[in-house]
C-alpha cells in the first residue's frame, strides 16, 4: 500500500500559534501546511489536496466564519473537515461556526491530546464518508456498465474474454491519485483441459494495456485453489500476504516485476481475478465489490452456455426434419445444408442482421419439409409430370407451412417453406404473392434453392456447371428468367457467385 500522510492546513495570522500547531502535528505522522490569512488558506485549497483545516476565526482580512463557509459551498471541498480553533468560546459563536458549516470547534489554549483526538476522529469520519461516496460510484459506474450489457446481452453469441476485456478496465486506478482502485489487476483463465492463462491489466499512459503475464499454469499450480464448482474471496493488507496463501504468488511475481503491496481475490477452478495495490487498505467492501462483480460474469457465461446448448438441441432437431422431407425424394445428398450456408451467404452481403443470418442458415433447410407429404411415385418421376401431377407437387408449399405450425421460434422458416417458390413479377406460387410482398428469407431462399438444384444431378436432368447455372439466372433460359428474382437478391447472387461456387464444391455429396 502506498503510504500517504494526511495534509492538515492551518490557517492562522499568528506565526506562533501556527508554529505549535506545526510542532504538535508533524511527529505524529501529518504534513502540515500553513496558510497566514484566508485568501491563502483558499489559494492552497485550490491548488493541492488537503485532509483537514484548522482555523481561526479571528483574522484581519477575511474572518474564519466566512472563510468555513466559502469552502462549504464548493462541491470539490465540502468533505475537507474544518476544526476552528479560536479564543471566542461563546455559545453564539458556536452556534455561528456550526452554521458556516465547521465540523468541531476547540478554544484556546486548547490541549495538544485533545486536538490529535479530534483530528483523528474526523479524519476516521472522512474516511468513511469518501468510501461510501467511492462505494456509491464503482455501484453505480458498475450498474450502468452491466444494465448495459444485459440489454445487449445476446447469449448465442457471448463472448467471455471480451466481456472481461471491457469490464477489467474500469476497475484501475486511471490516475495514480485514485487510491480506491488498484493499480494492476491480473486474470487467470482455465481450459476444459484445465489449461490456464495469465494476462496482466494496468494503465499506462492514461489508457488501458493489457499483456499475458503466464500461459504455462504455473502460476495456478501456486494456489490451494477451492474444489470445483466453489469459489473464495479474501482481501489481503501488507501485513498479511507473507502469512496467507498468496506467499509463494507474490513471490513469483518479482520475476515479473510486480511488487505486491496488498490484493483483493476471487479464487476459482475456472477463473481467478487478483486486484493488487490500491492506494488504501483493503477491506470486505472490496472483496464483496469484486465478488458480485465476477459473479455476474459468470452468470451471464452459465446463461449463455445453457442457451447454447438449447439453441444446438434445437437446430439438431430443425435439421432432422429437413432431413426427413428427402426419404421420398431424389437423392439430394447435402443439399438441404448447402441451401443453408448459401442462404447464410446471401444474407450476410445483403446486410442483414446477425440474428437473420444465424436463423436462416438453419431454417432455410426446411423449405421443402412439404415433401413428406407428396407421393414417391411423384418426387421420383423421370417423366415430365401431369398437369394433376403439378398442381399437387406445388402442394409442398401449403404442407410444409402446416407441418412447421404457428410457432415464433419457426417463424422465419415457415416463411421460406410457404414463399420459396414465389417470384418477384407475381408468376409463382403458392399465392402469386409480387414484389415487396415476398418475404426476404424467400425470396433469397428461392435463388439459391435454384442454384443448388442445376448445380445437382436430379432423376429428370444432369448437372449444370457453375458457369451455365449463373448464366441461366443472371441471363434466362425462358424457364428460368432474371425478372423471377428481386433485384437486391440477384446482384447479391452475383457478387457472391464465387463464393457460391467454392461452398458448392466444398459441400458436394
Amino acid at each position: 500500500m502506498i503510504s500517504v500522510k494526511p495534509i492538515i492546513l492551518c490557517v492562522d495570522d499568528e506565526p506562533a500559534n501556527l508554529a505549535l500547531l506545526q510542532a504538535v502535528l508533524v511527529p505524529q505522522g501529518y504534513e502540515a501546511i500553513i496558510a497566514n490569512n484566508g485568501a491563502e488558506a483558499l489559494r492552497i485549497i485550490g491548488k493541492q489536496h488537503v485532509d483537514l483545516i484548522l482555523l481561526d476565526i479571528i483574522m484581519p482580512d477575511v474572518d474564519g466564519f466566512t472563510i468555513c463557509r466559502n469552502i462549504k459551498k464548493d462541491e470539490r471541498f465540502q468533505q475537507i473537515p474544518v476544526i476552528m480553533i479560536t479564543v471566542l468560546s461563546s455559545k453564539e459563536n458556536r452556534i455561528k461556526g456550526i452554521e458556516a458549516g465547521a465540523e468541531d470547534f476547540i478554544s484556546k489554549p486548547f490541549d495538544h491530546e485533545e486536538v490529535l483526538a479530534r483530528i483523528k476522529m474526523l479524519l476516521k469520519m472522512k474516511d468513511l464518508a469518501n468510501d461510501l461516496k467511492t462505494a456509491y460510484t464503482n455501484i453505480n459506474s458498475l450498474t450502468t456498465f452491466g444494465k448495459a450489457t444485459i440489454e445487449n446481452f445476446d447469449p448465442l453469441s457471448f463472448d467471455f474474454s471480451a466481456q472481461i476485456n471491457a469490464i477489467v478496465p474500469r476497475l484501475i486506478r486511471n490516475t495514480s491519485d485514485e487510491i480506491d482502485k488498484p493499480q494492476i489487476v491480473l486474470v487467470g483463465t482455465s481450459d476444459q483441459n484445465n489449461n490456464w492463462t495469465w494476462h496482466q491489466y494496468e494503465n499506462v499512459f492514461n489508457e488501458p494495456d493489457t499483456a499475458m503475464v503466464d500461459s504455462n499454469s504455473s502460476f495456478s499450480t501456486i494456489f490451494n485453489l477451492p474444489e470445483k464448482g466453489k469459489s473464495q474471496t479474501v482481501f489481503l493488507n501488507h501485513e498479511d500476504i507473507q502469512k496467507s496463501q498468496l506467499q509463494k504468488f507474490v513471490n513469483a511475481l518479482v520475476s515479473f516485476n510486480i511488487t505486491v503491496s496488498d490484493a483483493v481475490c476471487y479464487l476459482s477452478r475456472d477463473i481467478c481475478i487478483l486486484a493488487l495495490n490500491y492506494g488504501r487498505d483493503v477491506s470486505t467492501y472490496d472483496a464483496a465489490l469484486l465478488d458480485g462483480l465476477v459473479l455476474n460474469i459468470l452468470f451471464l457465461k452459465s446463461l449463455s452456455s445453457q442457451m447454447r446448448e438449447v439453441e444446438n438441441a434445437f437446430e439438431y432437431t430443425v435439421y432432422a426434419l429437413a432431413r426427413a422431407s428427402e426419404v421420398n425424394d431424389y437423392d439430394t445428398g447435402n443439399h438441404i445444408l448447402r441451401v443453408g450456408e448459401y442462404s447464410a451467404l446471401l444474407a450476410r452481403n445483403l446486410k442483414m442482421s446477425d440474428e437473420f443470418i444465424r436463423t436462416i442458415r438453419v431454417q432455410s433447410t426446411l423449405h421443402d419439409v412439404g415433401k413428406i407429404c407428396i407421393p414417391p411415385n411423384i418426387l421420383k418421376k423421370p417423366e415430365k409430370l401431369t398437369p394433376n401431377e403439378i398442381i399437387e407437387m406445388k402442394e409442398h408449399t401449403l404442407y410444409g407451412a402446416k407441418i412447421i405450425g404457428n410457432h415464433p421460434k419457426l417463424k422465419m422458416g415457415k416463411a421460406i417453406a410457404l414463399t420459396h417458390h414465389e417470384r418477384y413479377d407475381g408468376t409463382g406460387y403458392p399465392h402469386g404473392l409480387k414484389g415487396g410482398g415476398i418475404p426476404m428469407e424467400g425470396m433469397i431462399v428461392n435463388i439459391v434453392d435454384q442454384y443448388d438444384a442445376m448445380r445437382d444431378v436430379r432423376i429428370y436432368k444432369p448437372a449444370f456447371d457453375h458457369a451455365t447455372t449463373y448464366k441461366i439466372i443472371t441471363e434466362g433460359d425462358g424457364r428460368t428468367m432474371p425478372r423471377h428474382f428481386d433485384p437486391q437478391v440477384l446482384k447479391a447472387f452475383k457478387e457472391s457467385a464465387s463464393q457460391l461456387e467454392d461452398l458448392h464444391e466444398e459441400m458436394k455429396k
